[in-house]
C-alpha cells in the first residue's frame, strides 16, 4: 500500500472519538487496571497519546521539515504517560486529547504537504533515517495500536466473570 496523507488523516482525527465513546464514564475498575506486569491501564494509554500530541509527532514532523537529517528528533520516552494518582478524571484527558489533536491536524493541515515532502528524511534518536511518510504512517498505526491496548486492558477486567468463554476470547490470556 502506497502512503496516504488523507487515510492517515482519517485514521487520526478518529482515534479521540473511538476512546471518548469507548471510556467515558466507564467505572474506574474498568479503566484505572493494566492487563499484567509491564501494561499500561486504558486511562495510562490516554495518557501517553495525550503527552505525544505535545511531545511527539508535529515536533518531529517539524524538524524533518525545518533541519531534515541535520539535527536528530528529541528522545520521547515510550513510557511516558499520565497516572491515576495525578488526579485528573479520565473524562478530562479524553476532552483534552481531543482538543490535542483536532489542534495537531489543523497544524498539519495548515503544512499543505504533498507527495514530494513524504521522502524526506530525519533522524530518530534510536531508529536511525526515517522518511516524513514513515513518521506520519507511525503516528496512525500507534494509535490503532494503543487502542488496542486500551480493549485488551478493559477486557482483562472481566477475565474471571466469562467463565468458559475466556477460551474462546482471544483478546484474554488462555486459562
Amino acid at each position: 500500500m502506497e502512503f496516504s496523507l488523507s487515510r492517515t488523516v482519517s485514521m487520526l482525527e478518529r482515534t479521540p472519538a473511538v476512546l471518548t465513546a469507548l471510556l467515558a464514564e466507564l467505572d474506574d475498575q474498568l479503566t484505572h487496571h493494566n492487563y499484567g506486569e509491564g501494561t499500561w491501564s486504558a486511562y495510562e494509554v490516554v495518557g501517553h497519546l495525550l503527552i505525544g500530541e505535545y511531545d511527539d509527532w508535529i515536533p518531529r514532523l517539524r524538524i524533518i521539515l525545518d533541519q531534515g537529517t541535520a539535527r536528530p528528533f528529541d528522545p520521547f520516552p515510550h513510557d511516558a504517560t499520565i497516572s491515576p494518582v495525578s488526579g485528573r478524571s479520565l473524562d478530562d484527558l479524553l476532552e483534552e486529547f481531543a482538543g490535542a489533536r483536532a489542534g495537531n491536524l489543523d497544524i498539519l493541515a495548515a503544512m499543505h504537504l504533498t507527495d514530494a515532502h513524504w521522502t524526506l528524511r530525519g533522524v530518530h534518536p534510536g531508529l536511525g533515517e526515517v522518511t516524513l511518510a514513515q513518521l506520519l504512517a507511525a503516528w496512525a498505526t500507534h494509535d490503532v495500536h494503543h487502542v488496542r491496548q486500551v480493549c485488551r486492558a478493559v477486557a482483562h477486567q472481566s477475565r474471571e466473570l466469562v467463565g468458559p468463554w475466556r477460551n474462546y476470547i482471544n483478546t484474554l490470556p488462555r486459562e
